[in-house]
Formats: structure tokens, sequence, C-alpha cells
């Protein structure tokens, strides 16, 4: 009698512990799931006001839930109208993460961005070791905004790549999957787009789009402080480098910490600023500002 009731015992207590890592299990997807509507967030707000001059206030405020809007949007001057459709699918795209991560996760309410032109600028002069005259404007034309376009998607994507494997539950890591499938399609597209004109000096200051890729690039993996995760499409001893990947063409992975080193032009992901002048949200980002 004596065993039986032992028995019982270390089954309840193994049940306990079973659901214990369980929950810790669901809690551990639950912040990695929900670090990336940072990205999605700037993604989103960036692409719907480049491409139609208005933001998630209007299309889905129910996503926003009442976070503050965005500093310093604007619609970009498209001469192209391919480019402008592709930016304008791109937002709707992002608008689709956000419900799908929210449909997943409780999420959170958009933090406070910068995206305005002297946002961009400061990251632009920051990459160039000097500030450029005029200042770099993202939404001035085609070439100045898909050059802006360059610094984002591919940020979340690493961010993607490194959390998957981090992921306990099948359902976390399918949506992770999917996500990462469009991120990275994203990127190829305007990787392509640049890719094409690499060669083309942006006006007025005399440099080549492949130049600024290849700074913009030393840039990120300067912030990230985590070695070489990033290339431009220059930097290749080949004709150029269409697609970033490592040695055995893998994309690369980025951890929450060197993400927002980046996003925040800080290097330091305890110092908010550059685009989130207040610093992320959600339970990760928020527990290194503490």
């Amino acid at each position: 009698m004596a065993t039986y009731y032992m028995s019982i015992v270390v089954l309840i207590a193994s049940l306990i512990a079973s659901s214990t890592a369980v929950s810790e299990t669901i809690l551990s997807d639950v912040n990695l799931l929900e670090f990336p509507l940072n990205l999605e967030y700037l993604e989103a707000e960036f692409f719907l006001f480049g491409s139609t001059g208005y933001g998630l206030d209007k299309v889905a405020p129910e996503l926003a839930e009442g976070g503050p809007a965005p500093v310093g949007a604007k619609l970009a001057k498209f001469n192209d109208t391919v480019i402008k459709d592709i930016i304008y699918q791109f937002a709707l795209q992002e608008v689709g993460h956000l419900r799908a991560i929210k449909n997943t996760v409780t999420g959170f309410p958009r933090p406070l961005l910068d995206i305005s032109h002297s946002s961009f600028a400061k990251v632009i002069d920051k990459a160039f070791g000097r500030p450029l005259r005029p200042s770099f404007d993202p939404y001035a034309n085609d070439i100045n905004y898909l050059i802006a376009s360059y610094l984002i998607p591919y940020v979340g994507l690493t961010g993607y790549v490194g959390a998957n494997p981090l992921l306990q539950n099948a359902s976390s890591r399918q949506l992770v999957a999917g996500l990462l499938g469009v991120e990275s399609g994203q990127d190829a597209v305007i990787r392509g787009l640049l890719y094409e004109r690499r060669a083309w000096k942006v006006n007025p200051y005399g440099v080549t789009v492949g130049e600024f890729t290849d700074r913009i690039s030393k840039l990120r993996n300067q912030l990230g402080n985590e070695g070489v995760k990033d290339e431009g499409l220059d930097e290749t001893f080949s004709a150029g480098s269409i697609l970033a990947g490592d040695k055995y063409s893998l994309a690369y992975s980025r951890t929450p910490k060197e993400i927002l080193r980046i996003v925040y032009g800080s290097g330091n992901e305890t110092i908010p600023g550059g685009f989130y002048p207040k610093g992320g949200n959600g339970h990760i980002a928020r527990s290194y500002l503490k």
C-alpha cells in the first residue's frame, strides 16, 4: 500500500513538473513571438505611409491599439509606378503579419516610431562616417526610398532565423516559418531592385547605390557587435551579392539584443533611440531598459 501511495505521489509530482515546464515553454514562445511586432510595426508604417500617405490608424487602427502615431512619416515621391505598387503590397503584407502574430499572442500596442527624414539621415550619416549634404531624405525619390527600405526587412529576417530554433511549440515554428518566408521575399525583391541599379549614382552625392548598401551593411555589423551577419550588394569578390548568406549560403541569424542594438542605432540594447525613441515594447525589449 505504501508503495502504491508513493507511486501516486511521484506521478502527481511528475505531472506538476511537466505542467510547469509546458507553461514556461509557452511563455518563452510568447515572448519570442511578440518581440518581432516591434519590427513589423516599423515596416507596416513605413511602407503604408510611403505608398499611400497614411498608416495603421486609417488601415487597421485596432492593430495599433492606441499606440502613439509615428513621427515624420509621409508619402514618398515615386516616379516608378511599379516600385510604388511593390511597396504598397509590402505594406499590406506587414498588416497581415501584425494580424497573424496578434492572433497567436496578445502582443502590445504600437511603440513610438521615428521614421522621419532626419531619423533615416542620421543612420546614413553614421554609415558614411560623415554628414551628407543635403541630408539623406528617404521620401525624396524612388532610389532613396529603396535604399531606406534596405535598412528594415533584412533585420527582421535575421531575427526570425535566430528565433526559430528556440521555439518549443510546433505552431509557433510554423508561424515564424511563414513570416520568415515573406520577409525573405521582401528583402530579395528590394535587393533585386537595388542590384539592378547598383552602379547608379545617387544624386547629389555622386556615390553608387552599391556603396550605399555596403556602408549600411557594415554599420549593421558594427552595431550588432556579433561578427559579420550582413553584406551589401558589392561586398564580394565576384560581380556582386544578390542575396546575403554565410559560407554555406544560409541566412544569418540575430538575437533580440543584436536587433535592438541596430534599430536603436546605439549599438547597445539598453540605450533606445533611432527608429525607437522610447525603446521597443514587449517583455524582451522592455527587460533591457530596466
